[in-house]
Formats: C-alpha cells, sequence, structure tokens
C-alpha cells in the first residue's frame, strides 16, 4: 500500500466528524467533489469502504471508524513534529515531553519543570507536559511518545529505567462531621463500610485500594468517580463520599472547604515517584538535564 497522504487523513476526520462532505469542505475551502475524489481513491488505496452514504450525510463503517483513530493519532504526531521543529526554529535547543500522572502534577512536577526552565543555561530549552494515568505514561513512553515520564513506582514500567523522584503520603478527606472526623490516624480497613468518591479505575492510586480492599474481603464502595482532585474534594465537601487524596494536594483546599484530613496509618500511604524512560544513554540532552534536576528532588534515603 502507498503512503497515506496527511491532507487527504485530514480531510477524512474532517468528514467524519462533520458528518457531511459538503460542510467539510467549507471547512477546508475546498469544493466537496475534490474531497469526495480525494476520499474515493483512499478507499482504492485502502481496499475497502470507509464511509457509508446516508441520506443526509455518511458515517465512518467499520473499516472507516479504525482509520479514523489511526488517522487523528497520525495528525497528533504530525503537529508535534511541526511544533518540536519550529522551537528548534526559535532557537530551541532541546524539546522534552513528559508525561505525568495528575499526583505528579499537581503537587510538584510543573513548578520543579518552572525551576528547571528558569535557570539561564536551560533558556533554549523547552518542556511539554500532559496528564495521563499510569499505565497511558509507560506505555507512552515505551511507544516513544514522550521522552520522560512520572507515576507512582507501584506502577508496572516493565523493561523501562527510572529514577526517584519526590514523595508524597495518602490520607482520607472527610466531610466535619463525618464519624470518622475526629480520629488522628485511620486504618484503610476502617474507612471500608463508607463509600468513596475515586479517581478512574485504572490509575494506579485506584488499583492499589482495589487491591487493599481484596486483601481484606471487602470491595471499595465507588459512589462517584471523578478525573482529578479537585473534583473529588467538591463531592467530599456536598457530604456524598471520602475519598483517599494526597495529603500534599489537599491540606490547603480541605482547610478551606471546611473538612477533616486524616492520615493513613498503613505504610503503603507514603507513595513515591519515579521519572521513567526508555534508555538513559538514548536519551537528548536536554532530557539528560531534566532527569538530574527531577532527581535532585528526590528525600533523602
Amino acid at each position: 500500500m502507498r503512503d497515506l497522504d496527511l491532507t487527504t487523513l485530514r480531510l477524512f476526520v474532517s468528514v467524519c466528524e462533520l458528518g457531511n462532505i459538503a460542510r467539510a469542505g467549507e471547512r477546508a475551502n475546498i469544493v466537496g467533489s475534490a474531497i469526495s475524489k480525494r476520499l474515493a481513491q483512499l478507499e482504492d488505496q485502502v481496499g475497502t469502504p470507509l464511509l457509508v452514504r446516508r441520506r443526509h450525510g455518511v458515517v465512518p463503517s467499520a473499516a472507516g471508524h479504525t482509520l479514523l483513530e489511526h488517522a487523528r493519532a497520525m495528525l497528533d504526531s504530525a503537529t508535534r513534529i511541526e511544533h518540536d521543529m519550529q522551537n528548534y526554529a526559535a532557537g530551541a535547543r532541546g524539546q522534552v515531553r513528559i508525561l505525568a500522572s495528575v499526583s505528579a502534577m499537581t503537587e510538584s512536577l510543573a513548578d520543579d519543570v518552572a525551576g528547571f526552565l528558569q535557570l539561564p543555561a536551560h533558556r533554549n530549552i523547552a518542556v511539554d507536559m500532559e496528564e495521563r494515568v499510569s499505565p497511558e505514561i509507560v506505555r507512552g513512553v515505551r511507544d516513544g511518545l514522550a521522552s520522560l515520564g512520572v507515576c507512582w513506582d507501584a506502577a508496572d514500567i516493565g523493561a523501562l529505567q527510572s529514577r526517584p523522584y519526590r514523595s508524597d503520603h495518602l490520607a482520607i478527606v472527610l466531610p466535619a462531621k463525618h464519624p470518622l472526623a475526629g480520629r488522628k490516624r485511620l486504618r484503610f480497613d476502617e474507612t471500608l463500610d463508607f463509600e468513596h468518591v475515586s479517581l478512574p479505575v485504572n490509575s494506579a492510586v485506584q488499583v492499589m485500594l482495589q487491591r487493599q480492599a481484596a486483601a481484606r474481603g471487602r470491595q471499595l464502595r465507588q459512589r462517584v468517580i471523578v478525573t482529578n482532585f479537585e473534583a473529588a474534594l467538591r463531592v467530599v465537601r456536598a457530604g456524598l463520599a471520602i475519598s483517599v487524596v494526597p495529603r500534599e494536594v489537599a491540606q490547603l483546599q480541605s482547610a478551606a472547604y471546611g473538612l477533616r484530613l486524616v492520615p493513613l496509618a498503613e505504610s503503603w500511604a507514603e507513595r513515591r515517584f519515579i521519572i521513567c524512560f526508555r534508555d538513559a544513554q538514548l536519551l537528548s540532552p536536554a532530557a539528560q538535564l531534566l532527569v538530574e534536576h527531577l532527581a535532585a528532588k528526590s528525600p533523602a534515603p
């Protein structure tokens, strides 16, 4: 099969999103007949119909849905390439992309990266960051979507290499009038009689909590699932559930919301973060500098 043309893929994505060739043409300032010709050539190239014609437009076929997913990924990569090259053209001598967990991003990573970039020796380095859950971080670094990943060391990083980073401490956040709010410390099993607000099920902390509950012959009662800690605190403030959150993230907002933050007594409640990468020898000079800067933030053993 000949190489796929990015312009045609971009038009294909637009047609799928709008469900109409004419409207896609208006968006791209191209006549609809020219788009139809390109899409017909694309179907010939891949050897299968990609669109199903309906009375008021088109929808992707089964093969079209698969191509749509790949096309979006290819176009995203092309956009990143263009962005990176523009940075080099503007004088940047290094480009580093980081995938990081919500905990790392919320707690310290943004400040640490900002401190790195403020150093005069790093003024020609650009750093991009994107929030992902731990399995996606590992997969993204392994597949070359990012140079570095920052996640909990409980994540299965496979063959990736790593360096230590910072640590944090998990705690239970509760409404002030909750039956457990007066405690100074709590065991995790003491919270299992109550409904929780949780992060997505594939996040590292959520996987750990599910395992810890199962080890006690219990289930974690998830009433609400949110994507970030601020939303979790709002749910707790409303009195709908309790939540396991990093103390370092929640201590300021929990006080402002009138919530109680009680440390977890378990040893696993102290989490250690790592910086992961495919091979230290293959990191760019900019990425190596950033790894050293972040690793220096690791607490002394």
